[in-house]
């Protein structure tokens, strides 16, 4: 039996397109290290910003969010903020640079010690801003 040549055109066809329109990913978009750690820092100082932007008159307004990524799990520091900001948008823009982080370390084989960062014992407003107690 002789194979028809439309069979060779399709088939021909069809490996074209799968090469040709292959949608792309952005996540997977190739970056330097040096670009990666550029947004990492340009994200913690907007973070570290908005919360050294926070005033509080008393203890009660006082919080501590786990803040950034070690190599060996958990976080780098615990950052202190008066819920007098916008106590929602400093939480998604933590949440954010914590997974970023945690994604740049597994990226680029980052190492650390494996201590863990102390957690507040407490809070309290002094001089209008909000201070960590150990």
């Amino acid at each position: 039996m002789k194979k028809k040549p439309y069979v060779f055109v399709v088939f021909a066809m069809l490996c074209f397109s799968l090469v040709a329109f292959q949608c792309e990913d952005n996540d997977d978009v190739i970056s330097s290290k040096e670009e990666d750690l550029s947004q990492l820092t340009t994200l913690k100082t907007e973070i570290e910003n908005l919360a050294n932007s926070s005033r509080c008159n008393e203890a009660a307004t006082c919080k501590f969010i786990a803040f950034g990524s070690k190599p060996c799990g958990g976080p780098w520091s615990y950052l202190i903020y008066s819920t007098a900001i916008n106590e929602e948008q400093l939480k998604s823009l933590v949440e954010t640079y914590n997974e970023k982080e945690a994604n740049f370390n597994k990226k680029w084989g980052i190492v650390s010690d494996c201590a863990l960062a102390q957690q507040p014992s407490s809070i309290k407003c002094e001089n209008n801003t909000c201070v960590a107690v150990f």
